[in-house]
């Protein structure tokens, strides 16, 4: 089994272009999903996300105040950098068992872990593929989509690797900026490549 990754940065796509390959047959995993399901109710994760930046973090319906965290997070390094600790761990080891249930003879999968190169964990992978749009395009479509300020998005921007690198780094790339049609066609034409190599 080819085990591909898809990544990007903020805002670049990577959840429409998970849902293309899905639709073309590929099973696919999302690690924003299981980095949820990382800091749920009665988790460990939670547990140690509340030890660690403490229990006002946790609302009284025991959920995380992802909000209030977001804002400690995106304008701190070393608290991200903490957050990550608790949270990918547990997130690589869900994708590695998933992978690992896969039936036998599945040709490709692919895995959407947005942070993908900033883990320095794209070695796990048999191809990458990168999610890209020009970083004006990504700024708008993040406040537009997430109703942040343009401070607020420049933060979480500035907190991930430049897309450009990760275009750099990637076997493949598909630019979701160029309208559907030919974002799809680009789509396609990277699953066939990979259906070939696997």
């Amino acid at each position: 089994m080819l085990q591909v990754a898809l990544t990007g940065g903020i805002a670049t796509g990577k959840s429409y272009c998970l849902g293309r390959f899905a639709a073309l047959g590929v099973p696919t995993i999302d690690a924003d999903r299981l980095a949820r399901e990382a800091v749920a109710p009665g988790s460990p994760g939670l547990a140690a996300v509340a030890q660690r930046f403490g229990a006002h973090i946790v609302r009284e319906d025991d959920t995380l105040d992802r909000a209030a965290l977001a804002r400690i997070v995106f304008s701190d390094r070393t608290a991200r950098a903490d957050l990550e600790a608790i949270v990918h761990p547990d997130v690589y080891r869900r994708i590695r068992e998933w992978f690992a249930q896969l039936p036998h003879g599945t040709p490709v999968a692919m895995a959407d872990i947005p942070l993908l190169f900033e883990t320095g964990h794209e070695h796990d992978f048999d191809a990458v593929v990168v999610a890209a749009c020009t970083p004006e395009e990504q700024l708008r479509r993040l406040v537009a989509r997430d109703g942040l300020s343009e401070t607020d998005a420049r933060a979480r921007l500035e907190a991930q690797s430049p897309i450009d690198e990760k275009v750099r780094r990637a076997q493949f790339v598909i630019r979701t900026d160029i309208g559907f049609p030919q974002t799809d066609e680009e789509i396609e034409r990277i699953y066939r490549k990979l259906a070939r190599q696997a």
